[in-house]
């Protein structure tokens, strides 16, 4: 298991645009991918999962990552975050 931890710089958050293309980078990988907020935890795979954590500027996001291909998913998710939010 992998771990990332990342404060969110976008001024608008985690809105609907960046959750719909990290869901569709987290679905390009077989592992489990979870993004987590205040104790609080998402499905990187499934954008209501991700938007239910009302993730904004500043806040503090961990991605977990388990499974087979989870190295390759690290690698390009936290690439993607650090990218886009």
């Amino acid at each position: 298991m992998k771990e990332f931890t990342y404060v969110i710089t976008d001024p608008e958050g985690i809105h609907a645009r960046p959750a719909g293309e990290l869901v569709k980078a987290a679905k390009a990988f077989e592992c489990g991918i979870k993004l987590t907020k205040d104790g609080k935890t998402g499905d990187c795979k499934k954008i209501f999962g991700i938007m239910g954590l009302g993730v904004k500027k500043v806040n503090e996001v961990t991605l977990t990552f388990d499974g087979a291909d989870e190295d390759a998913a690290y690698e390009a998710v936290s690439k993607f975050m650090q990218e886009n939010l």
